[in-house]
């Protein structure tokens, strides 16, 4: 296990890439300048749409690929010009990489072979992993004649296998698999990382995956990091507007406004903010957005204190909640509400604490 350091870096595929300037995204980078630390024993994911940059960083984690610029550091080494079997680190791909051939047994103890592990030792730690995955039925069958996920739960066995190894990279490993399965293999996995306190880095466009899995989740866009925290951080306070789309389901509402000394006003209704907020977007400049999850919106037929008159279109009970979709003038927005509500189709008000309402600026979060 490892602490692994980014230091400065940024990547293109391009042979001959246009110089880097922050004052705009240059089509040409894959990845965008970045610096961050992932403790040992951590449990990381990589979170956000395909062609973000996610298996780039992890393919410069592992090895695979040398970055344009900047560095990589295990445990404070210099590792960036190392090949991947010099950094000790093991990679599981979106598609199974197992030897079909082979019996499951054969498939685990395949790279502690390769290390000079024999007898009793291969054996022990080959059951020990057998029995995490619940693969102990199927050691002595050959990996062809098994179901996809099982091939991948191998696949996943070959890379937890090893106990020298610095960390283990994960790129979308459960995408091949029945999604019925899918919610038993991430609490595996999780359970895993708990009981071998391994280093882990895991790469999902799912958010379900990733804010179930790990500790701490990078949300990547256009090949920058947004923003990287918790799963609470993440849902209660999107450093980007990008962040609170992409997280939530559905993701938090976005109302254009304009700001007054004591309020934000959409659509000539006023929404109250916390000082901290109205202090800080004293100084900001550029397009002014309210953002507001579902789930902290308070809906009613009747006007009470600081609320704003809504127009409700549909009231859709989802068996633990009811979804209603609303209109705030032309603006849409999406409110999560209880459900035995007696809300119907029509006016309404809709009131938001000014604790939960967060102002953006140019897409960042004010304060």
């Amino acid at each position: 296990m490892a602490r692994i350091e980014l230091v400065d870096l940024a990547h293109s595929y391009s042979p001959s890439p246009a110089a880097w300037s922050h004052a705009g995204v240059d089509a040409s980078w894959a990845l965008r300048p970045m610096s961050m630390a992932w403790n040992d024993g951590g449990a990381y994911a990589l979170l956000g749409p395909s062609g973000c940059g996610k298996t780039t960083l992890l393919n410069i984690v592992s090895g695979l690929l040398t970055p344009t610029r900047g560095r990589v550091l295990l445990d404070g080494k210099d590792v960036t010009a190392l090949p991947p079997q010099q950094r000790n680190i093991a990679q599981v791909f979106q598609f199974p990489v197992i030897y079909d051939t082979m019996t499951v047994y054969d498939n685990l103890a395949f790279p502690l072979r390769n290390r000079g592990w024999q007898g009793n030792a291969t054996r022990r730690r080959v059951a020990e992993i057998a029995e995490l995955l619940e693969l102990q039925a199927d050691l002595n069958r050959r990996a062809s004649g098994l179901t996809a996920d099982a091939k991948q739960k191998i696949s996943l066995g070959r890379g937890l296998v090893r106990t020298d190894v610095a960390a283990v990279l994960f790129d979308e490993p459960l995408t091949v698999i029945d999604p019925r399965l899918k919610w038993l293999l991430r609490r595996k996995l999780k359970q895993i990382h708990q009981q071998l306190k391994l280093s882990l880095i895991y790469v999902t466009h799912d958010q379900v995956e990733a804010l179930t899995f790990a500790d701490t989740v990078v949300v990547m866009m256009q090949g920058a990091v947004v923003q990287s925290g918790t799963a609470r951080q993440l849902f209660e306070s999107p450093a980007h507007t990008f962040v609170g789309h992409f997280i939530g389901s559905p993701g938090m509402n976005f109302l254009p406004c304009t700001m007054t000394p004591d309020a934000a006003v959409v659509e000539g209704q006023r929404f109250s903010l916390t000082t901290d907020i109205l202090r800080s977007a004293r100084g900001a400049d550029g397009a002014f957005k309210l953002g507001i999850r579902p789930e902290f919106i308070h809906c009613s037929v009747e006007e009470t204190a600081d609320s704003q008159r809504i127009v409700i279109r549909s009231v859709q009970s989802m068996g633990t909640h009811t979804m209603i979709a609303a209109n705030l003038g032309p603006h849409s927005l999406w409110i999560k509400a209880e459900h035995d509500t007696q809300l119907r189709v029509g006016a309404g008000w809709m009131r938001v604490a000014p604790e939960r309402t967060l102002l953006y600026a140019n897409e960042t979060r004010v304060a």
